[in-house]
């Protein structure tokens, strides 16, 4: 009974307490989205593409300009610019200020006459003979003998070195002759800077290595240095130096063979005239006015008409 009893019991359940539950915080929204204000064009950019675009067309129009056929005053004056800007520091060690203006006129008188073979020339000149005047300095100097500020030319000597060339450079510029004679302005123009080349080397190799100099009208000793004074390490110097000058205006297309042949031949014979003004003539009472810049003037103008009349004789003959 008692355990039918049991049996047929339900029990109980056991109640817990029921667990405390804080009250439901309502949900917090998520902040919007801040929506970013659309960002400006940076106003640098396509003004720095419109500068790099710029600068591209001025470039490729300088070197349009540059390789302009014929040579323009243009062309000639911007190519020139670059050149003594990029070779200012060779050019100042061969020029005083004065003398690196003249010779800047010269180069663009050049260019615009021959282009850059003509001025190619004119540079092959400098080069050199900047090279031989300082050979031996201190031993020129300290015999007296040396040329003046330490070998850099002024603009008297640019000009007398130049005179002929700028005269056969006006000549081609301006026509004069029409094209039978062009050529020949070209000769003479390589046949000045042949002979100039070779009078400057001569000189400065002579006084550097002449073991024995000679006054050309009397063949008498003389110390080196004498005006219209002549060695053979200085002769046979002058005329390697016109002969490599004369082959940079063959290369370049200035000049023929024969024409090359011409400007060694009279820029010899101009040398030699040279020596005889020099030794007859300069620092001799009533020449005062005879001094070197026009002793170099004279020099070039014979050594340039002298070529043109050798090839104009060798036409003819061949005629």
């Amino acid at each position: 009974m008692a355990f039918s009893t049991l049996l047929h019991c339900r029990p109980t359940p056991f109640l817990f307490p029921p667990a405390h539950r804080s009250p439901s915080l309502p949900r917090r929204k998520p902040p919007p989205l801040l929506n970013p204000k659309p960002r400006k064009p940076n106003s640098r950019i396509p003004l720095l593409r419109t500068n790099a675009v710029s600068v591209q067309g001025a470039v490729s129009e300088a070197i349009s300009l540059i390789q302009s056929t014929p040579p323009s005053w243009h062309s000639a004056l911007l190519s020139n610019l670059l050149i003594f800007v990029v070779g200012s520091p060779i050019l100042v060690s061969g020029l005083s200020l004065s003398g690196f203006c003249a010779a800047f006129l010269l180069g663009t008188l050049t260019w615009r006459a021959f282009g850059p073979s003509g001025f190619l020339l004119v540079a092959s000149y400098f080069v050199i003979g900047t090279a031989v005047t300082k050979v031996k300095m201190a031993q020129k100097e300290a015999q007296g003998v040396a040329e003046k500020r330490k070998g850099r030319r002024g603009p008297g000597s640019v000009i007398g070195s130049s005179a002929a060339g700028c005269i056969c450079a006006c000549l081609t510029i301006y026509g004069v002759g029409g094209k039978a004679f062009s050529q020949l302005w070209r000769l003479g123009f390589v046949a000045s800077f042949c002979t100039k080349l070779s009078d400057t080397v001569s000189s400065e190799i002579g006084k550097a290595f002449g073991k024995t100099t000679y006054l050309v009208t009397t063949f008498k000793v003389v110390p080196r240095g004498t005006e219209g004074a002549v060695s053979v390490e200085g002769t046979v110097a002058g005329l390697l130096a016109s002969i490599i000058l004369a082959s940079v205006g063959c290369l370049m297309g200035e000049i023929n063979v024969p024409g090359a042949v011409a400007c060694i031949i009279a820029s010899q014979i101009a040398n030699l005239g040279e020596s005889v003004i020099g030794a007859a003539l300069q620092e001799k009472e009533g020449f005062q006015w005879l001094n070197n810049d026009a002793v170099n003037v004279i020099n070039i103008t014979m050594g340039s008409i002298l070529a043109i009349l050798m090839q104009l004789v060798l036409q003819n003959w061949l005629m």
